[in-house]
């Protein structure tokens, strides 16, 4: 029979019959020790006496329990009477001895005397040979960790979106083509529209039609912009209302740091639009007062020549042509009066969107300037101008472009009670305007970043609203400008007003 087995199983099986039985039951113990203690999970060996036959060092460490106090006990010695009666342990035991199938996997929590309370995912797995449920096996992993970092970031989830749904603006989230994913109550409040109306349908499709370019635009590129991105774009409500809104976007990151959506906060501009036209408005009251004076001047030079004129027709020795010539005068003297009413309304008239046009800018700097000469001259003040020959032309409003004007013009002669030097400068380049209004009064002092704020004011109590420098920066903004200043404490302030060009 040897000739016909393999070499190799030949030695094999000698070294078997001559290796005595006590030595290999020992090794074979000892190996199935070594496998169970390295096991991770705590394991436990039971009979259908329900006595533990078996446990791994990783129950042992965890349970603070020895082999002698654990091997040979029934269940009941080792775990509280309470949790065997919760998990009802002795009837899913016997159902694994009669089915030779595994229980359904569930969580246990577990407090051994002495150490915190652990928490287990444990299984009770059928320990079979040849067919026959030998013991069963209670398979116990220690899920402690996990559980309270899954526990952790449902709290965290649950505080971001308490936050996102107790913020006044809109919060809203969209996949990468601009699909929308979340939609917060404030959302749902300013359009009309619910989540589950809108989730899906693309962001653009809420946004005013002439926006929807610049949409798509912002949510093409989300993948090569970097940083956030801002806009003002009409929300179109469910009621078909618009209402202006002011956008932040940015991206949303995934796991592998690549975008893969994006974040909108908008914030309802109707309640900060309706108080920016009545700080206009009253900025423009208050200018009139000042400007007052400069109007009754200006009109009282052509009334007193009228007047002269009419005063000379009545007299019969006139000849014919001294009597042409106080007519033409007469005329002259009501057309600068007509003139110098017409721009006082315009001035005064609420300006709309429809009015931007195509504007030579220097025409309205001269009217400006003629606004407040006689302030000017009241004041001890010379006015200056260094202004081009030929016209600049931009695209704007020109009453709001000489509100404007008329505001820095004003700001700049109340630096100077005692009298001093107005300039007022304009050089084009490239496709922009600067127009440069300076002053030789006191300077600002301090906080001069702080100017353009509304209600911040450098004059003295009673003496300005702290309203005119921050309209002057909204309409600079308006027409897509900018508006800077320079001061030296002492000397005097310059501010630059730069505005594109057509």
């Amino acid at each position: 029979m040897a000739g016909n087995v393999p070499k190799g199983d030949f030695l094999m099986e000698m070294n078997l019959v001559e290796e005595p039985q006590e030595d290999l039951s020992d090794r074979y113990q000892k190996l199935y020790s070594m496998l169970l203690d390295a096991i991770p999970s705590s394991v436990l060996l039971i009979n259908r006496d329900m006595h533990i036959i078996s446990a791994n060092r990783n129950f042992l460490e965890k349970s603070r329990r020895s082999v002698s106090n654990t091997v040979g006990h029934r269940i009941e010695e080792v775990f509280p009477a309470i949790i065997l009666d919760h998990i009802d342990f002795a009837s899913r035991v016997r159902q694994v001895f009669d089915k030779n199938q595994p229980t359904r996997g569930e969580r246990l929590t577990y407090r051994a005397p002495g150490i915190p309370m652990r928490i287990y995912y444990y299984n009770i797995l059928p320990f079979s040979w040849q067919g026959a449920v030998e013991n069963a096996m209670l398979l116990m992993e220690d899920v402690t960790e996990q559980v309270r970092l899954s526990e952790e970031v449902h709290r965290v989830e649950r505080h971001l979106a308490s936050v996102v749904e107790s913020a006044s603006d809109i919060v809203l989230s969209t996949d990468t083509k601009g699909r929308i994913l979340t939609w917060n109550s404030a959302a749902e409040k300013t359009s009309g529209y619910s989540c589950d109306e809108v989730k899906g349908h693309l962001f653009s499709q809420y946004c005013a039609e002439e926006y929807h370019k610049e949409v798509m635009r912002i949510f093409s590129n989300i993948e090569v912009q970097k940083g956030s991105n801002m806009a003002e774009w009409d929300l179109i409500t469910k009621n078909g209302d618009r209402i202006p809104v002011s956008w932040l976007f940015s991206q949303m990151m995934g796991d592998l740091s690549r975008p893969v959506g994006i974040v909108a906060v908008g914030r309802n501009l109707t309640e900060r639009r309706k108080f920016e036209m009545q700080l206009l408005q009253s900025q423009k009251l208050a200018a009139l007062g000042v400007m007052a004076g400069g109007i009754a001047h200006e009109i009282r030079n052509p009334l007193a020549i009228c007047s002269s004129c009419a005063q000379f027709l009545m007299d019969d020795d006139s000849t014919g042509e001294f009597r042409k010539e106080c007519a033409e005068k007469i005329t002259l003297g009501i057309q600068r009066a007509s003139i110098i009413i017409e721009n006082l309304l315009r001035f005064a008239r609420p300006s709309k969107k429809n009015d931007i046009a195509q504007v030579d800018l220097l025409p309205i700097i001269k009217e400006a300037m003629t606004l407040v000469t006689n302030q000017a001259k009241l004041q001890k003040i010379e006015l200056i101008s260094y202004l081009p020959k030929e016209p600049v032309l931009i695209s704007g409003i020109a009453t709001l472009l000489q509100q404007v004007f008329i505001n820095l013009f004003l700001n700049a002669m109340n630096a100077m009670p005692d009298g001093g030097v107005l300039s007022i400068s304009a050089e084009t380049g490239g496709r922009e305007v600067a127009i440069r209004v300076a002053d030789t009064g006191h300077g600002i002092s301090k906080d001069i970043d702080k100017i353009f704020d509304p209600f911040y004011t450098t004059s003295s109590v009673g003496k300005g609203t702290g309203l005119g420098l921050s309209i002057c920066y909204s309409i600079v903004k308006q027409h897509f400008g900018s508006i800077e200043v320079d001061s030296v404490k002492g000397k005097g302030s310059t501010f630059t007003v730069r505005l594109p060009t057509l």
